[in-house]
């Protein structure tokens, strides 16, 4: 099975433009997550998908692969654009989320073996939620999935929400997981489901992966023991462990 991963790195973020130029302990954030996912053996090649040339040259400059990929609505078009543009062919396409300098390789090789069941067409990771504060937090997205580890459903609310306990009691009565946000596409599956027209629970919730759900393809949801830490704004770079 030949699996590409794809970085998708895009320079307007509204809440920390040129994210993935920030130095982090000099090295720019971008080679930080590179040189990570060279790191997985499962991947047969690493490339940056960007749509920003400041970006381009410098993962040019560090000896990486990238292409630029115009204007795209979300990562998941981003690895589709890239993806179109190859003349090799891969089996799996991984989208490696490009805010996380210090993705543990094991992660991407666990999304990898998801696909080693023939019927999963997407896969993603979670990780159980411990505390409170987690799992009412909102920018946490959750989710469930059943006795086969296919998702059910996502949501930035506590799911499955128990009525009649209070809320450090709903860990005695379920378990509850976080979705950690990288996905494997099977390459046709990728192709589809960037067809797809948005649906009303996706826009409820602004979460892409109810698109696919709606449209009945199946998400695998493997599960992680491993922290995961992104950057989403600038003070995010002073919590990371060197």
């Amino acid at each position: 099975m030949r699996i590409l991963g794809i970085i998708p790195a895009r320079y307007n973020s509204s809440r920390f433009p040129g994210k993935p130029l920030v130095d982090i302990d000099g090295k720019s954030m971008i080679q930080r997550v590179y040189e990570q996912a060279k790191k997985c053996e499962l991947l047969s090649s690493v490339f940056v998908a960007t749509d920003d040339n400041r970006i381009f040259e410098r993962v040019m400059k560090f000896g990486g692969k990238v292409k630029m990929t115009g204007e795209q609505n979300s990562g998941t078009e981003r690895c589709n654009a890239l993806y179109q543009n190859l003349e090799d062919e891969f089996d799996v396409v991984i989208n490696i989320q490009g805010d996380e300098p210090f993705i543990n390789p094991e992660q991407i090789a666990q999304v990898a073996n998801c696909f080693l069941d023939e019927s999963t067409a997407i896969a993603t990771l979670s990780k159980q939620i411990k505390t409170a504060d987690e799992l009412l937090d909102e920018n946490t997205v959750k989710v469930v999935f059943d006795e086969n580890n296919f998702a059910l459903n996502f949501s930035r609310f506590p799911i499955p929400e128990p009525k009649s306990f209070d809320v450090e009691e709903w860990f005695v009565y379920n378990n509850f997981y976080k979705h950690i946000g990288i996905y494997g596409y099977r390459t046709k599956v990728l192709q589809e489901i960037c067809k797809l027209e948005t649906t009303k629970n996706e826009l409820s919730e602004k979460l892409e992966q109810l698109r696919w759900l709606d449209n009945n393809y199946k998400i695998k949801v493997g599960i992680t023991t491993l922290e995961s830490r992104s950057v989403d704004v600038p003070k995010d770079i002073e919590n990371l462990k060197f």
